[in-house]
């Protein structure tokens, strides 16, 4: 098998058609395309997306931002850690290392990472090395997030 590439997306026209194709056949409710055209400089923007391209055809994506340290709710000690925000690969493409490419891409930093699974998705993210960080209602606001910490970093408990 070759080797995976992921690569970060530009914020353009092109990148915005790449999104469409992902809003037809993809999950809905992980669709980017909004945050994508609300975006949009032509190419020198500081872009949040990254992806990985099967030829032409972009088969797989998420968006990953950083959070400062001062804002950190969810590790000890407090620092500046990762959102890895609607991981996506198309249905054709599933299965052959796409989604944990995008995972192994987002620790190579060694930062603490933050993300929201989808229903049905627990069991990937448990296999990428993520738990469920305990919830704390006014912090997570409905929301069930999944934690993966380097060594050296643990959960922050309610205080």
């Amino acid at each position: 098998m070759e080797r995976i590439k992921v690569e970060k997306l530009l914020i353009n026209y092109k990148t915005l058609e790449k999104f469409k194709h992902f809003k037809s056949y993809g999950n809905q409710e992980l669709s980017m395309l909004e945050d994508l055209e609300s975006n949009i400089v032509e190419n020198d923007s500081e872009s949040p997306f990254y992806g990985i391209y099967f030829g032409n055809n972009l088969v797989a994506r998420m968006s990953l931002y950083k959070v400062k340290a001062k804002y950190d709710a969810y590790f000890e000690p407090s620092q500046d850690y990762l959102v890895l925000w609607k991981l996506e690969v198309l249905p054709d493409y599933r299965g052959k290392g796409y989604g944990k490419a995008l995972v192994d891409f987002a620790k190579i930093d060694n930062l603490p990472i933050k993300t929201n699974p989808r229903i049905n998705s627990q069991g990937f993210w448990e296999e990428m090395g993520f738990q469920k960080a305990n919830y704390e209602m006014e912090r997570d606001l409905g929301e069930n997030p999944f934690i993966w910490m380097p060594t050296g970093v643990q959960e922050k408990l309610k205080d």
